[in-house]
Formats: C-alpha cells, structure tokens, sequence
C-alpha cells in the first residue's frame, strides 16, 4: 500500500482536464434561484462561463451568495429558472446528477466536514466511494488502486505521520489538510472550496492555499474557491468574480481588484473587514 505523491497520475504541465466536447467547465445563463418559493432572491447570474483549468476567487461580503453559488455548482442546489451546466452537463431541476458527474466535482468545506471518529486515512479514503463499487463501499471494502490513491493523497498533504489518528484529534490546519487530501483522492476534474481559510488560524491560510492551488494546478483541474480576504484573491487566483446582493458587480483579472472595483462589490463594507486586507 505504499504510495507516494509521485505515484499520482498528473497530467502534464499546461495540459488541462476539459469538458466534455470543450466546452467550458462552467456555464450560467440567465439564472435565477431562491431558497423558498416567493421568498428573496439569493442569486441572478446572467452569464457566467469559466474555462477549464481556470483558478477563480469569488469575493464578496457575508450574504453575497458566495456558498449559494458554489452549492449550485456541485450539485447540491438546482436554479429554478436558466440555464447552468457544470463539465458539460446540465443542470435540470428536480434530476439528481449520474454518480459518474458527482465523482468529477470536488468540494472542500469551510467546517471541514470530517467523520470525527474516523481516522484521517478513513476520512480520505471516503473520497473514492465515487470510484468504489456501490456494494462493496457500502460494506466498508475499496479496490487495492483506491487504497493507494488514498495513500498519495495523504502523502501529497504531508500527513504520513498521522494516517492513523482520529481526525478529532488533528490541529485545524491538519483537519482542514485531510478534507484537501480527501478530495484530491476523489480525481475531480473541478475543485469547489467554501472559504476553505475561515475557521484556520491566520498564520496557516497562505500554506493551506497555497498547498490547494498547486495541487490543482498539477492536475490542470478547474479550482473556483470563495474568499473573503480580497488581497487573498490576488494572491492565489488568477481571475475574481464579485458577487454583491446575488448579482455578479465584478469579473477581472485578480490585479484589477483595486480599492474602487472593491467597493463596488462591498460597498459600506469596505469600512469595515474588507478595509485592511486592501493593501
């Protein structure tokens, strides 16, 4: 079972996991959702299309529709009205996605998102049940080939030493490493992360990013994550996406997020959290 990160299968450098029939990996249209029917709305994109392999930041203040929008995007929320297709499949309200389409959407969770009691090896382990056989999952058996992608996947986070520790255990650095290496096992062709900085310490948000960005960046998958700190976009991103009140304000290169195109997505804001990470 041992296995290291060059074990993994990485496809060259400049090569990009594409959709099907190059399309883009992400494309909205006109939509529209709200989460109870007359209820406010949460989101109204009119267009949206990210390319393959692109490494987006969406910023944007509390209650934008940042976790809205990428909740959408893996599936887990369908527009009610629009169009939206992620990797070249649609979206259809009230169809739930082919399993094949839910193993090709990773996501990583500001909350982790861990089994508490199970080890860290377990926990990462639990991102091949979109590749195991659904019986023998069920019953807790993986293939020896996801046994070893697990194992690359902990190696690539740098948590040898901890495979067998409980992942209640673990530092939320560690913790939030595991839920990073879990979804690398998974082999997604997008990566979704829900302000995956927000409950670390901040001495350790420029290592876990960075450790994110250069794990996509191996594959050529398509990364979208949802910042808070726009001087964390600039870093870490190569293209922003604003959202304000649901409705796209923004969408530039990362060095175009200058104080005025900041306060065009924060508004007051910009007077208070979002003001010192400006510079």
């Amino acid at each position: 079972m041992a296995c290291s990160a060059r074990d993994l299968h990485v496809l060259p450098p400049g090569a990009r996991i594409s959709a099907p029939g190059g399309s883009p990996a992400v494309l909205l249209r006109d939509i529209r959702f709200r989460y109870a029917e007359g209820g406010p709305l949460v989101l109204a994109i009119d267009h949206l299309s990210i390319e393959a392999g692109e490494r987006v930041a969406v910023v944007g203040p509390s209650g934008s529709g940042k976790t809205t929008l990428l909740r959408l995007l893996n599936g887990s929320l369908r527009p009610e009205s629009g169009e939206a297709s992620v990797l070249g499949e649609r979206l259809v309200p009230g169809r739930r996605q082919r399993r094949e389409q839910r193993r090709r959407i990773g996501m990583i969770y500001q909350d982790f998102a861990l089994v508490e009691r199970a080890s860290v090896f377990d926990n990462v382990l639990y991102g091949r049940l979109g590749h195991a056989h659904p019986w023998l999952s069920l019953l807790g058996r993986f293939a020896a080939a996801d046994l070893e992608r697990a194992a690359a996947a902990i190696a690539e986070v740098g948590l040898q030493d901890e495979a067998l520790q409980r992942a209640d255990a673990l530092s939320g650095g560690q913790r939030q490493r595991v839920a990073i290496a879990r979804v690398l096992a998974q082999e997604p062709a997008l990566i979704l992360a829900d302000e995956p900085i927000s409950n670390l310490d901040p001495a350790l948000t420029e290592e876990i990013l960075a450790l994110l960005v250069a794990a996509c960046e191996r594959r050529g998958a398509t990364l979208i994550m949802s910042l808070h700190q726009p001087q964390l976009a600039r870093q870490h991103a190569l293209r922003a996406v604003g959202l304000r009140a649901g409705r796209i304000v923004l969408d530039a290169p990362t060095g175009g997020l200058t104080p005025q195109a900041l306060h065009e997505v924060y508004g007051s804001a910009l007077a208070g959290e979002a003001r010192p990470h400006m510079v």
